[in-house]
Protein backbone atom coordinates (compact mmCIF):
# COMPACT_ATOMS: atom_id res chain seq x y z
CA UNK A 1 0.00 0.00 0.00
CA UNK A 2 1.42 3.55 -0.99
CA UNK A 3 2.11 5.81 2.36
CA UNK A 4 1.09 9.33 2.03
CA UNK A 5 3.24 12.36 1.89
CA UNK A 6 3.88 15.05 4.23
CA UNK A 7 4.12 18.27 2.50
CA UNK A 8 5.57 21.03 5.04
CA UNK A 9 5.19 24.57 3.82
CA UNK A 10 8.32 26.01 5.43
CA UNK A 11 9.26 29.09 2.86
CA UNK A 12 8.39 31.86 5.45
CA UNK A 13 10.60 30.34 8.61
CA UNK A 14 13.70 32.81 8.22
CA UNK A 15 11.95 35.49 7.43
CA UNK A 16 9.02 34.94 10.42
CA UNK A 17 11.77 33.69 12.60
CA UNK A 18 14.78 35.97 12.20
CA UNK A 19 16.70 33.23 10.97
CA UNK A 20 16.11 29.19 11.42
CA UNK A 21 18.90 29.49 14.31
CA UNK A 22 16.85 31.12 16.28
CA UNK A 23 13.61 29.00 15.89
CA UNK A 24 12.95 28.45 19.65
CA UNK A 25 12.40 24.97 21.16
CA UNK A 26 9.13 23.94 22.81
CA UNK A 27 9.89 20.57 23.95
CA UNK A 28 11.30 19.50 27.19
CA UNK A 29 14.78 18.17 24.87
CA UNK A 30 14.76 21.31 22.52
CA UNK A 31 12.43 19.93 20.57
CA UNK A 32 10.39 22.25 17.59
CA UNK A 33 7.18 22.01 16.49
CA UNK A 34 8.51 20.87 13.50
CA UNK A 35 9.62 18.11 15.19
CA UNK A 36 6.44 16.68 16.74
CA UNK A 37 4.52 17.35 13.57
CA UNK A 38 7.04 14.77 11.77
CA UNK A 39 7.14 12.45 14.65
CA UNK A 40 3.25 12.68 14.64
CA UNK A 41 3.15 12.07 10.53
CA UNK A 42 5.43 8.78 11.03
CA UNK A 43 3.72 7.44 14.03
CA UNK A 44 0.29 7.96 11.97
CA UNK A 45 2.17 6.16 8.41
CA UNK A 46 3.27 8.84 6.37
CA UNK A 47 6.53 7.54 4.24
CA UNK A 48 8.18 10.35 2.49
CA UNK A 49 8.39 14.16 3.60
CA UNK A 50 8.67 17.35 1.24
CA UNK A 51 9.64 20.71 2.50
CA UNK A 52 8.91 24.26 1.07
CA UNK A 53 11.43 26.20 0.99
CA UNK A 54 12.93 29.34 -0.34
CA UNK A 55 16.49 28.54 -1.94
CA UNK A 56 17.93 30.90 0.02
CA UNK A 57 17.72 29.12 3.10
CA UNK A 58 18.19 25.60 1.44
CA UNK A 59 21.75 25.33 3.20
CA UNK A 60 21.01 26.19 6.92
CA UNK A 61 17.39 24.58 6.44
CA UNK A 62 19.11 21.30 5.66
CA UNK A 63 21.79 21.47 8.38
CA UNK A 64 19.43 22.60 11.32
CA UNK A 65 16.27 20.86 10.25
CA UNK A 66 16.07 18.72 7.12
CA UNK A 67 19.08 16.42 7.96
CA UNK A 68 17.47 15.29 11.55
CA UNK A 69 14.70 13.60 9.49
CA UNK A 70 16.86 12.27 6.53
CA UNK A 71 18.10 8.83 7.98
CA UNK A 72 14.25 8.33 9.35
CA UNK A 73 12.49 8.48 5.67
CA UNK A 74 13.09 9.74 1.91
CA UNK A 75 13.29 13.80 2.53
CA UNK A 76 13.13 15.96 -0.61
CA UNK A 77 13.25 19.79 -1.29
CA UNK A 78 11.89 22.05 -3.46
CA UNK A 79 11.87 25.79 -3.53
CA UNK A 80 8.65 28.46 -3.70
CA UNK A 81 10.20 31.44 -5.54
CA UNK A 82 8.74 34.94 -6.43
CA UNK A 83 9.59 34.13 -10.63
CA UNK A 84 7.84 30.54 -10.44
CA UNK A 85 5.48 31.40 -12.34
CA UNK A 86 3.17 29.94 -15.51
CA UNK A 87 4.33 31.22 -19.11
CA UNK A 88 3.30 34.41 -19.98
CA UNK A 89 3.10 36.07 -16.25
CA UNK A 90 6.41 37.78 -14.81
CA UNK A 91 7.01 39.31 -11.36
CA UNK A 92 5.86 42.92 -10.96
CA UNK A 93 8.08 45.47 -10.28
CA UNK A 94 8.32 46.17 -6.65
CA UNK A 95 6.63 42.91 -5.74
CA UNK A 96 8.74 40.91 -2.84
CA UNK A 97 5.41 39.53 -1.14
CA UNK A 98 5.31 35.68 -1.42
CA UNK A 99 2.69 34.31 -4.21
CA UNK A 100 0.73 32.46 -0.76
CA UNK A 101 0.15 29.02 0.40
CA UNK A 102 -1.84 27.71 -2.78
CA UNK A 103 1.65 28.74 -4.46
CA UNK A 104 3.83 26.91 -2.15
CA UNK A 105 1.69 23.87 -2.86
CA UNK A 106 1.66 23.95 -6.42
CA UNK A 107 5.78 23.87 -6.23
CA UNK A 108 5.82 20.41 -4.40
CA UNK A 109 4.15 19.03 -7.51
CA UNK A 110 7.29 17.63 -9.43
CA UNK A 111 8.17 15.88 -5.80
CA UNK A 112 4.68 14.19 -5.22
CA UNK A 113 3.17 11.31 -6.88
CA UNK A 114 0.54 9.74 -3.91
CA UNK A 115 -1.69 11.50 -1.76
CA UNK A 116 -0.72 13.93 0.49
CA UNK A 117 -1.32 15.73 3.24
CA UNK A 118 -0.05 19.69 3.19
CA UNK A 119 0.41 21.46 6.99
CA UNK A 120 2.03 25.03 7.96
CA UNK A 121 6.02 24.43 9.62
CA UNK A 122 4.97 26.10 12.63
CA UNK A 123 1.68 25.09 13.91
CA UNK A 124 1.46 22.09 16.42
CA UNK A 125 -1.49 19.94 14.57
CA UNK A 126 -1.31 16.94 17.60
CA UNK A 127 -1.31 13.13 17.14
CA UNK A 128 -4.78 12.66 16.56
CA UNK A 129 -4.84 15.14 13.67
CA UNK A 130 -2.41 13.34 11.77
CA UNK A 131 -4.51 9.69 12.47
CA UNK A 132 -7.31 11.04 11.08
CA UNK A 133 -6.23 12.21 7.87
CA UNK A 134 -3.60 9.57 7.23
CA UNK A 135 -6.38 7.21 7.89
CA UNK A 136 -8.36 9.13 5.21
CA UNK A 137 -5.52 9.41 2.35
CA UNK A 138 -5.05 5.67 2.96
CA UNK A 139 -8.45 4.59 1.72
CA UNK A 140 -7.94 5.68 -1.39
CA UNK A 141 -11.03 7.96 -1.40
CA UNK A 142 -11.31 10.50 -4.98
CA UNK A 143 -12.53 13.44 -1.88
CA UNK A 144 -10.02 15.80 -0.75
CA UNK A 145 -10.35 16.57 3.19
CA UNK A 146 -8.94 18.76 6.05
CA UNK A 147 -8.75 19.05 9.34
CA UNK A 148 -11.22 21.14 11.01
CA UNK A 149 -10.69 22.25 14.48
CA UNK A 150 -12.73 24.37 17.04
CA UNK A 151 -12.40 28.17 16.92
CA UNK A 152 -12.38 28.23 20.44
CA UNK A 153 -9.24 26.40 20.91
CA UNK A 154 -7.04 28.65 18.41
CA UNK A 155 -7.10 31.83 19.55
CA UNK A 156 -4.45 34.01 20.94
CA UNK A 157 -5.15 35.57 24.45
CA UNK A 158 -2.79 38.06 22.99
CA UNK A 159 -4.43 39.88 19.99
CA UNK A 160 -6.49 39.01 16.89
CA UNK A 161 -5.99 36.05 14.43
CA UNK A 162 -7.13 35.19 11.34
CA UNK A 163 -9.09 32.34 10.45
CA UNK A 164 -10.46 29.95 7.59
CA UNK A 165 -14.35 29.20 8.88
CA UNK A 166 -15.68 26.33 6.97
CA UNK A 167 -19.38 26.23 6.21
CA UNK A 168 -20.53 22.28 5.44
CA UNK A 169 -23.60 20.64 4.46
CA UNK A 170 -24.82 17.85 6.70
CA UNK A 171 -22.81 15.04 5.55
CA UNK A 172 -20.00 16.93 6.49
CA UNK A 173 -18.50 18.08 3.13
CA UNK A 174 -17.01 21.66 2.43
CA UNK A 175 -19.60 24.25 1.15
CA UNK A 176 -17.02 27.08 1.45
CA UNK A 177 -14.30 28.12 3.36
CA UNK A 178 -14.54 32.20 4.83
CA UNK A 179 -11.65 33.98 5.44
CA UNK A 180 -11.68 35.93 8.58
CA UNK A 181 -9.79 38.50 10.04
CA UNK A 182 -9.13 40.13 12.83
CA UNK A 183 -10.98 37.44 15.15
CA UNK A 184 -10.73 37.66 18.97
CA UNK A 185 -11.76 36.35 22.18
CA UNK A 186 -14.85 37.75 23.79
CA UNK A 187 -15.15 36.39 27.08
CA UNK A 188 -16.48 32.55 26.25
CA UNK A 189 -16.59 33.12 22.88
CA UNK A 190 -15.22 35.03 19.88
CA UNK A 191 -15.99 37.93 17.28
CA UNK A 192 -14.42 39.31 14.49
CA UNK A 193 -14.20 43.03 13.04
CA UNK A 194 -14.91 43.18 9.33
CA UNK A 195 -13.05 45.31 6.70
CA UNK A 196 -15.76 48.21 7.21
CA UNK A 197 -14.93 48.20 11.12
CA UNK A 198 -18.22 46.12 11.58
CA UNK A 199 -17.97 43.99 14.67
CA UNK A 200 -19.68 40.31 14.69
CA UNK A 201 -20.59 37.50 17.16
CA UNK A 202 -19.13 34.46 17.13
CA UNK A 203 -20.26 31.50 19.30
CA UNK A 204 -16.53 29.54 19.64
CA UNK A 205 -17.64 26.30 18.11
CA UNK A 206 -17.55 26.67 14.68
CA UNK A 207 -15.50 24.81 12.99
CA UNK A 208 -12.25 26.84 11.38
CA UNK A 209 -9.11 25.59 9.33
CA UNK A 210 -6.00 25.52 10.71
CA UNK A 211 -3.90 24.90 7.18
CA UNK A 212 -4.24 21.02 7.44
CA UNK A 213 -5.21 19.31 3.93
CA UNK A 214 -5.47 16.15 2.43
CA UNK A 215 -5.30 16.17 -1.82
CA UNK A 216 -4.28 13.66 -3.92
CA UNK A 217 -2.19 14.29 -7.29
CA UNK A 218 -4.95 15.22 -9.09
CA UNK A 219 -5.15 18.64 -6.89
CA UNK A 220 -2.01 19.89 -9.08
CA UNK A 221 -3.64 20.43 -12.68
CA UNK A 222 -6.54 22.32 -10.26
CA UNK A 223 -4.20 24.26 -8.88
CA UNK A 224 -2.44 25.23 -12.34
CA UNK A 225 -5.19 26.33 -13.56
CA UNK A 226 -6.53 28.23 -10.71
CA UNK A 227 -2.87 30.12 -10.27
CA UNK A 228 -3.42 31.12 -13.56
CA UNK A 229 -6.79 32.83 -13.28
CA UNK A 230 -5.26 34.28 -9.97
CA UNK A 231 -2.68 35.75 -11.82
CA UNK A 232 -4.69 37.22 -14.49
CA UNK A 233 -6.88 39.00 -11.77
CA UNK A 234 -3.99 40.04 -9.46
CA UNK A 235 -0.65 40.28 -11.54
CA UNK A 236 -0.44 43.57 -10.73
CA UNK A 237 -0.67 43.66 -7.11
CA UNK A 238 2.43 43.56 -4.93
CA UNK A 239 0.14 42.05 -1.88
CA UNK A 240 -2.34 39.58 -3.01
CA UNK A 241 -1.34 35.91 -2.47
CA UNK A 242 -3.06 32.71 -3.74
CA UNK A 243 -4.18 30.76 -0.77
CA UNK A 244 -4.93 27.01 -0.83
CA UNK A 245 -9.03 27.72 -0.10
CA UNK A 246 -9.39 29.66 -2.95
CA UNK A 247 -8.79 27.09 -5.58
CA UNK A 248 -10.54 24.99 -3.04
CA UNK A 249 -13.60 26.80 -2.92
CA UNK A 250 -13.39 27.21 -6.75
CA UNK A 251 -13.24 23.14 -7.24
CA UNK A 252 -16.26 22.79 -4.46
CA UNK A 253 -18.42 25.27 -5.62
CA UNK A 254 -18.78 23.98 -8.95
CA UNK A 255 -19.05 20.26 -7.71
CA UNK A 256 -15.04 19.73 -9.75
CA UNK A 257 -14.25 18.00 -6.19
CA UNK A 258 -15.46 16.74 -3.06
CA UNK A 259 -13.75 17.95 0.22
CA UNK A 260 -14.15 16.15 3.46
CA UNK A 261 -13.67 18.02 7.16
CA UNK A 262 -12.59 15.89 9.45
CA UNK A 263 -12.81 16.76 13.33
CA UNK A 264 -9.76 16.14 15.24
CA UNK A 265 -10.11 15.82 19.01
CA UNK A 266 -6.60 17.30 19.08
CA UNK A 267 -5.47 20.58 20.57
CA UNK A 268 -3.62 22.75 18.07
CA UNK A 269 -1.12 24.60 19.34
CA UNK A 270 0.24 28.11 17.59
CA UNK A 271 2.63 30.89 17.95
CA UNK A 272 1.20 33.63 16.30
CA UNK A 273 2.61 36.29 18.72
CA UNK A 274 5.66 35.89 20.89
CA UNK A 275 3.51 36.07 24.04
CA UNK A 276 2.28 32.70 22.84
CA UNK A 277 5.13 30.24 23.50
CA UNK A 278 4.83 30.28 27.38
CA UNK A 279 1.52 28.31 26.50
CA UNK A 280 2.67 26.10 23.58
CA UNK A 281 5.66 25.19 26.28
CA UNK A 282 3.12 23.76 29.19
CA UNK A 283 0.56 22.04 26.66
CA UNK A 284 4.01 20.46 25.24
CA UNK A 285 4.93 19.57 28.54
CA UNK A 286 1.57 18.41 29.77
CA UNK A 287 1.38 16.20 26.84
CA UNK A 288 4.65 14.73 27.64
CA UNK A 289 3.46 13.78 31.47
CA UNK A 290 0.45 12.52 30.06
CA UNK A 291 2.30 10.08 28.10
CA UNK A 292 1.29 10.94 25.01
CA UNK A 293 5.15 11.83 23.80
CA UNK A 294 8.48 10.88 24.59
CA UNK A 295 10.37 13.28 26.96
CA UNK A 296 13.01 13.05 23.99
CA UNK A 297 11.41 12.53 20.44
CA UNK A 298 14.80 11.30 19.11
CA UNK A 299 16.79 9.77 21.35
Amino acid sequence: MTKPTLVVLAAGMGSRYGGLKQIDPVGPSGETIIDYSIYDALRAGFGKLVFVIRKDIEAPFKESIGARFEKRLPVEYVFQELDKLPAGFSVPSGRKKPWGTAHAVLMAGPAVNEPFCVINADDFYGADSYRILAAHLASNSPDYAMVGFLLKNTLSEFGSVARGLCHTNANDYLTGVEELTKIEKNGGAAKFTDSEGRVHPLTGEETVSMNMWGFNPNFFPHLEREFQIFLTANIGSEKAEFYIPTPVNALVSTGKERLKVLRSSASWFGVTYREDRPRVVESVRSLVSKGDYPASLWA
